[in-house]
């Protein structure tokens, strides 16, 4: 539920802010923190600081122009018909008929929808999807049409010195001081959307060998979900093309795949757009998509090799509040903000945000029933869990809208780095700790850090003092939020020098 709960939390910050003062106190007036569970652990206790202990506000009433149940049939997102006119210009002649070029009334294309678990090959007359473009557009457009132009965000620039032997992430370390409930939000860094790395073969067949072991608990896809699929992985191979034209092409006819890294090709005819991701795309996606009938989201199709305490097969096809039920208090002061973010965002404002937790090892995949979650119960003896076996685990992701279908696309990576490599990076071993040691306690459990807590932060707090005494940190700097967030000082220089580049 990592992911789930991250996202419920970046749309409620978002929601918050789009209130009025006065309904933002309210708001906060309302919210009431669950304790931590006891333990008898060797981690010191998490106290709030008396600075941070407050009387309890006067009760107030809930702002009465936010119902708690919203009908969504007849809100949509902005329209994405405007771009036909450009990209209809480069369409050969007997396509461009088949376009509408004048703007359809709402009237018109909002009533007559794409039914949800229809595909769209079914519709016989015209139905429109959520961003007001019909079946027989879409099919005038063909195979890989301008997405950037029609979704209103750029390609990547190409990145010719990229080596994908010595590759890196980006050292992501999105820790924040004050820790609370607010997420750090950025637009999308289309140059980064999908980040390859020097574990790139490795981790496809990482990700193959998942999939043929536990099937549609990784991979699945429900009617209806055909477009999206078709549209998400279009979407991705461009990018990968634009991105990185020395290791991915397509065939003039736009109907293979050619992949240089692993020396493969694929028939995009003839695989599932699902298929062809897991085999050429080392990110975790979901699909969701709208359904007419109630305006809500659900999660239809989706490749996810990275979940943390989940699996496809236990969530696909749930609507969005249905899959955050077993977040506290998601119904009540979550919902409807997920609701109306989901179904009002735009294809040219895709955003970005990292969550992070501390991990034993590196598990890449640990549903419910995985042995590895029953390592977060306990705490290791010191013998057996030296500093060395804790990562960092980072789950970059990115929440954008599909410009044809409508649809929604949740996507993730995990990113895992020992923390030993927090050694020569300036201010980051104080601010980990910090949030270890005095991070509010019901965000604390969510992240799961318990079980190595007992290890780690002497480590960290060893790590501390060496670099006050090499001079890398001034003895009077107060722990905060970095400005370069969510990386530190000197960061891409360390990232290129690693690199060679």
């Amino acid at each position: 539920m990592l992911w789930a709960l991250s996202l419920a939390f970046v749309i409620g910050f978002i929601f918050f802010r789009s209130l009025s003062k006065q309904q933002r106190d309210i708001v906060l007036a309302r919210i009431h923190l669950h304790r931590r569970r006891t333990s008898g652990a060797s981690t010191p206790p998490r106290s709030l600081t008396p600075e941070k202990t407050e009387k309890p506000p006067p009760k107030e009433k809930a702002p009465t122009n936010v119902p708690s149940v919203i009908d969504y049939k007849d809100v949509f997102p902005p329209s994405r018909r405007a771009p036909l006119e450009t990209i209809a210009t480069s369409l050969p002649p007997d396509q461009k008929h088949k376009l509408s070029i004048s703007t359809s009334s709402p009237v018109v294309s909002r009533g007559s929808m794409i039914p949800l678990t229809s595909p769209i090959e079914d519709c016989t007359s015209p139905a429109f999807t959520a961003t007001e473009l019909s079946n027989e557009e879409i099919e005038a457009l063909g195979d890989f049409p301008d997405y950037a132009e029609l979704s209103g965000v750029p390609l990547p620039k190409p990145c010719h010195e990229f080596d994908i032997t010595k590759a890196l992430p980006r050292p992501y370390r999105p820790f924040r001081w004050s820790y609370h409930q607010t997420m750090s939000l950025t637009k999308m860094d289309t140059d980064y959307w999908l980040e390859l790395e020097n574990t790139y073969i490795d981790r496809i067949s990482q990700r193959q060998q998942l999939f043929r072991e536990n099937g549609k608990n990784v991979l699945q896809y429900l009617p209806g979900s055909e477009l999206a699929c078709k549209e998400l992985m279009e979407m991705s191979l461009q990018f990968l093309c634009a991105r990185y034209p020395h290791y991915f092409s397509l065939s003039e006819s736009k109907t293979t795949f050619i992949n240089n890294i692993l020396h493969t090709t694929a028939d995009l005819k003839a695989m599932h757009p699902l298929h062809v991701l897991l085999d050429n795309v080392p990110e975790d996606f979901a699909v969701m998509l709208r359904d007419p009938d109630d305006g809500i989201y659900y999660f239809r199709a989706g490749v996810i090799c990275s979940s943390l305490g989940w699996d496809v097969g236990s969530k696909i096809g749930m609507q969005l509040s249905e899959i955050h039920a077993p977040i506290p208090d998601y119904k009540e002061k979550m919902q409807f903000s997920m609701d109306r973010y989901f179904a009002k965002l735009p294809t040219d404002r895709p955003i970005q945000r990292g969550s992070w937790g501390l991990e034993i090892d590196t598990p890449l995949w640990t549903p419910s029933w995985h042995p590895h979650l029953a390592l977060r119960n306990t705490q290791l003896p010191s013998s057996t869990l030296p500093p060395s076996r804790i990562h960092l685990r980072v789950d970059w992701q990115t929440l954008r809208r599909l410009p044809l279908s409508g649809s929604i696309i949740f996507n993730f990576k995990a990113l895992f780095t020992p923390i030993s490599e927090f050694r020569n990076e300036a201010y980051i071993p104080a601010l980990c700790n910090k949030v270890l040691k005095q991070g509010k306690k019901s965000i604390m459990e969510y992240k799961g850090t318990w079980h190595v807590e007992h290890v780690a932060i002497p480590y960290l707090e060893e790590l501390e003092r060496e670099q006050v005494e090499r001079g890398l940190v001034g003895k009077e700097w107060e722990v905060r939020t970095l400005d370069e967030s969510p990386w530190f000082p000197g960061w891409e220089e360390k990232w290129r020098g690693k690199q060679g580049f």
